[in-house]
Order: C-alpha cells, then structure tokens, then sequence
C-alpha cells in the first residue's frame, strides 16, 4: 500500500507551489495571475487519500507512504489563489482518529480555511471494495451493510470528536468538508466485473456516508461541498470516468479520483465553497 509513482510535474507554478508542500510544515504557495486578486489567508488541507490525490500520480517523493500528490486539489488550489501560507498534511488511509494524531499541527488562531475528506477509512471502505471486487453478491452486500451500520452509529461520534478538535485549533477558519462521488455509473459501459445490484448498493453507501457526514459538519457551523453532481456522468462505467476502477498492478489507486477528478470535480468545489 505504500509503493508510488512518481511523474514529473506538468507546469512550473505547480512545481513552485509543491517542491516546499510535502510535509506538514507552513510553506508559500506559488503566486498566479488570479492570485493578484486574492486576499492571502493561510491555508491548511487534512483528510485522507480523497485530498492527498491518491490516484492522480506526481506523488512527492517526501512521505511516499501519503502519496501526496502534485495533482491534488488542495495542491492547485494553492497555486491558483497563493494563500500566505499553505499546509498539506493529507494522507493515504487517514481515518478521523489518524487526522486528529497526526495532522492536526500546522492549525492555529491565524488559519484562515481548512479543507478536509475524512470517513470513508474510518467506515472501512477499502475492505468494502476489497470483498466486493471478488466474486460473491452475497458478500459484497454484507460488507456495505456492515459499513453502513458503522456510518449510522459510531461514524457521527468520530467525526464530532475531529470536528471539535479542528475547531478548538483553528477558531477562525472557513472549514470546507469535501465529500466522496458515487463509484459507479448504474447501467454503464463495463462489461464485466461487479453486477449492478453491487454497484447500486456501494453507491447508496456513498450517499449515507454524505449525509451522514454533511450533518454532522454543518452542526459544527462547517461547509459541506458535495461532489456526486460535479462527478456525474464521469463515474465508473461512464465514457469519461474520473475514478480509477481495479487495477490489480497498483491496486492503491484503485476507486480513487484520477488528475481530471481532482481538477475538473473537486477543485471547482473547493473554490466554490472557499
């Protein structure tokens, strides 16, 4: 789970921005045009591998085991708006208890906006997906039944504990919740692999981890950005699917966004949301 590949970045304001992100500490972002017109703020993005842009590629070769990426949409956000200050402590796997131990240090009274995925580790995705990609409907739907009780009874608990703590930290900031998109496109164009019973129930999971997830943030006075209309038509099975399906070579990368899930869905939500 921790091997990476690393390619060469694309333009050189993202490498400006990333060669000082790849660990927690406070870097500058690189300026843009568009950051001319910017109020600087500074700027601190959490969560798991949604936000560390796992299966985006141009992974920093610091902290390999996040797989932070070039591509991420924390990463372009920062390098079209140049926040005074920019934290990417995003990583791979992060669960609500991993963000709380481990990411939670660059926060303070002068942070301005957080961003954050976080649930779907702690609702045990992976091994949702790890049950479902072989053969088995029976499984697989007792795997998504499984983590959807987690997300009605132990998920708002942890999430209020993270909520709480980002608050106590940073009392000041704007924080930003990013969602998860649906997985499949139902009746798509695959040809094999999970029947549509299975992509159907993985993706009404994906609609109670939102919910849950966006009631818990805005009782903390949080935004909720959902991603399931900006990702739709590109899901999986579509013509044009911004997610990774299985791939048994790197299978880390496997159900996450791809570069144009992360700039074409979830960037347009965090600058509309910010």
């Amino acid at each position: 789970m921790s091997r990476s590949r690393i390619v060469s970045y694309v333009s050189s304001a993202l490498l400006a921005a990333a060669c000082t992100l790849a660990g927690p500490a406070t870097a500058p972002a690189a300026p843009s045009a568009e950051a001319m017109h910017s109020e600087a703020l500074d700027y601190v993005a959490l969560g798991d591998s949604y936000s560390a842009g796992v299966g985006a590629g141009s992974y920093f070769t610091s902290a390999s085991d996040c797989l932070r990426s070039g591509r991420a949409y924390p990463v372009l956000w920062a390098a079209a708006h140049a926040p005074s200050s920019f934290s990417f402590t995003a990583c791979n796997g992060a669960g609500t208890s991993d963000v709380m131990s481990s990411q939670l240090g660059p926060l303070s009274p002068r942070t301005d906006l957080v961003s954050i995925t976080v649930g779907g580790s702690d609702s045990g995705f992976s091994g949702v997906m790890a049950a479902c990609v072989l053969p088995g409907t029976k499984a697989c739907l007792s795997a998504v039944a499984k983590a959807r009780t987690f997300m009605d009874g132990t998920l708002p608990g942890n999430l209020d504990r993270l909520y709480s703590a980002i608050r106590g930290k940073a009392p000041a900031a704007h924080v930003v919740v990013l969602g998860y998109p649906h997985l499949y496109q139902p009746h798509g164009t695959c040809s094999g692999g999970l029947t549509d019973t299975e992509r159907s129930a993985l993706n009404e999971a994906v609609d109670q981890l939102n919910r849950v997830t966006a009631k818990r943030a805005v009782a903390h006075g949080f935004t909720f950005a959902d991603p399931r209309a900006a990702f739709a038509g590109h899901e999986i099975c579509s013509a044009t699917p911004w997610l990774h399906s299985v791939d048994w070579l790197d299978l880390t990368e496997s159900y996450h966004p791809t570069a144009p899930g992360q700039s074409q869905g979830y960037l347009p939500l965090l600058s509309g949301a910010a």
